[in-house]
């Protein structure tokens, strides 16, 4: 091969590695541009949620000056600000059952931020916990009865608004009576009354927010607190509920039964309605039938306009 042909083709190769080379840094410059485009356009940023300068519960004061207590506050405001569906949620859910629930806690002398306890427990949401714990208050079977509830195959009134609320009133009139504070209070709706005085004695302190506790009850109150904070305050947290898209209170009459009703199915077509619905407006009831004892009553709430 003469030498002018070496040359011919080392200027080739020369050319097509260099071509090469040039196309593959054109993608890697337009990779990086569109990159940085998009992080350009990117303007989400995560903030931290101030902690109040002040806050109470039920009236009396929470010692934010205290820094453990600071950053335990700190945490649940975390934790209830960026939990969007949970929190949404919570406000939709607001809109149907604060009225009752605050109107019932106001007419019996409970502090309206107890609202905040039950939302805590459960969400509004007619749930049973693993231990057995059941409805908006989280009533365990014993509890219930002890309260004045009826819980049987047929009936259990913890999932009742506003005869689990009343129980609940009752637990925490009688907390607040041993303990002094509503604070206190709250802390042993979570602790039990036991659980908590042993801690106040062994520990030689009155105040729930000088314990040392387990990791549930200590977060606990917190809990409690960021969702006032958060729900009470909603646009502050950046949630926003246009109006209409939160549930409103469903209309309905009320129907006294006094006699057993052995096939609820079939009563409920006879209101008008279903046994479906009968369900959702009646979330107390647990089976087909409906044993009512002589001298008693239960009072069924049905749609106000029949379907």
């Amino acid at each position: 091969m003469t030498q002018k042909n070496w040359k011919y083709i080392a200027i080739t190769l020369l050319i097509v590695v260099g071509l090469q080379l040039f196309s593959q840094q054109q993608l890697i410059t337009a990779g990086s541009i569109k990159l940085a485009s998009a992080e350009e356009n990117n303007t989400t940023v995560i903030r931290s949620p101030v902690v109040p300068a002040t806050l109470s519960f039920a009236g009396e004061p929470v010692p934010l000056h205290v820094p453990d207590v600071a950053e335990r506050l700190d945490r649940e405001l975390l934790v209830n600000s960026y939990l969007h569906a949970t929190t949404l949620l919570g406000l939709k859910r607001m809109q149907r059952y604060e009225p009752e629930i605050k109107a019932l806690l106001k007419e019996n002398d409970i502090p309206e931020d107890f609202i905040y306890l039950a939302l805590a427990e459960s969400l509004f949401g007619q749930v049973t916990s693993p231990a057995g714990a059941a409805g908006f208050w989280q009533l365990m079977p014993d509890t219930a009865r002890g309260y004045g509830l009826i819980v049987n195959s047929e009936v259990d009134e913890r999932f009742h608004v506003r005869k689990a609320t009343l129980a609940a009133v009752k637990y925490l009139k009688s907390a607040k009576n041993r303990f002094g504070s509503w604070t206190n209070a709250a802390a042993s709706y979570n602790r039990g009354m036991g659980g908590l005085d042993r801690a106040l004695k062994q520990q030689q302190v009155d105040n729930y927010y000088d314990l040392y506790l387990n990791d549930e009850t200590s977060r606990y109150m917190f809990r409690i607190l960021a969702l006032k904070e958060v729900l009470g305050n909603p646009q502050k947290y950046r949630f926003e509920l246009p109006a209409g898209e939160g549930y409103q209170p469903l209309p309905t009459r009320t129907v006294k039964v006094t006699n057993t009703i052995t096939d609820l199915p079939a009563y409920a077509l006879q209101q008008g309605t279903n046994y479906k619905t009968l369900r959702l407006y009646n979330p107390w009831i647990k089976d087909y039938s409906l044993t009512v004892v002589q001298g008693k009553e239960f009072e069924l709430e049905l749609p106000a306009k029949a379907n």
